[in-house]
């Protein structure tokens, strides 16, 4: 017996010491973060930049892999249920605030099922349109929609999905339901919207920046408080005359929850060095964004930011009763 004894207590110190061994040799081996929508989207375009530079601090490869679907709740459930070593990350949007209301039976709390990294940034939304649609303001085109609710032609990504948020918004600011039209992603509606098929939509700049210059689209109005520098002669929206209508698209990156304390620090040390990045800066620039600031860019604040959004979103949403189960 008091062999057995002592075999069971050497046993667990190697596994103990292995265990910190492991840990604080983190990372060994390629990390994948993973992006709850499809390729080329906002979300999958901030993540690419991030860890591209996070790797060369890590000294590892990182995969970004797009688990689209449900809203990015499939993607979620993807990381909430990997091995909680460090190796499989997530990167979303305000979405995982969202889906908190907007899935009644989701498969993971987004309040518990993760470890918080930090922020990474939040993007500035832009109310567009095909470029022969009548309005020429947003004057215009809050007249034209609520005279033409049943025939105008609103674009999303999908329940869920940032373009979907915040029409929801604008047509609770304009107290006027408009026709919807949902796509699989972000691309296929910019597409059609380009081609004319679709009418308006609210994506983020590191969708529409490009396509608004190239006067591929029409662009009514930023949801910031000021004009941004990638866009400047695009008022924001209470300059054009919609008052209170503010939205950005925030990003946060998240591991499983039980994720050792020392790989977490090690992602967010490599995400606060990404984020000023000289390269990293100037490319979110172009894309009308940019970083959060180092303080920012903590488990603390993401977690703050997380709790403080599914408060903000849930009486939109319940007020709208639009659910995606």
């Amino acid at each position: 017996m008091r062999k057995l004894l002592l075999a069971a207590l050497m046993a667990a110190g190697v596994s103990t010491g292995f265990g910190n061994a492991q840990a604080q040799d983190y990372p060994n081996r390629t990390i994948t973060i993973v992006v709850p929508f499809s390729a080329g989207g906002p979300t999958d375009t901030v993540t690419r930049l991030v860890a591209e530079s996070m790797s060369r601090t890590l000294g590892q490869q990182i995969i970004v892999e797009n688990v689209g679907g449900a809203g990015g709740t499939l993607g979620a459930a993807r990381v909430a249920n990997a091995e909680p070593d460090g190796y499989t990350l997530l990167l979303h949007h305000i979405g995982m605030a969202t889906s908190a209301t907007l899935y009644r039976s989701l498969p993971y709390d987004p309040k518990s099922a993760f470890s918080y990294i930090g922020l990474v940034t939040e993007v500035p939304m832009t109310i567009v349109a095909r470029p022969d649609f009548p309005p020429d303001d947003m004057a215009g085109l809050i007249s034209y929609v609520k005279e033409n609710a049943d025939q105008v032609t609103y674009a999303n990504a999908g329940i869920g999905a940032a373009s979907h948020l915040c029409g929801m918004l604008f047509m609770s600011a304009i107290e006027t339901p408009l026709v919807t039209v949902p796509y699989q992603g972000t691309g296929p509606a910019m597409t059609d919207l380009i081609g004319g098929q679709v009418d308006f939509m609210c994506d983020q700049t590191t969708n529409t920046t490009n396509q608004i210059t190239a006067g591929k689209i029409k662009a009514y109005a930023v949801t910031t408080a000021e004009r941004i520098d990638a866009l400047p002669d695009v008022p924001t929206a209470a300059e054009a005359g919609l008052e209170g209508f503010q939205i950005g698209i925030w990003h946060g990156l998240y591991a499983p929850q039980g994720t050792p304390e020392e790989a977490i620090a090690a992602l967010t040390d490599a995400l606060q060095k990404a984020l000023a990045d000289e390269n990293v800066v100037q490319r979110f620039a172009d894309l009308g964004t940019a970083p959060v600031s180092a303080e920012e860019a903590t488990p603390e604040a993401l977690k703050n930011k997380l709790l403080s959004e599914i408060d903000r979103w849930a009486p939109v949403i319940n007020a709208a009763g639009v659910y995606a189960d």
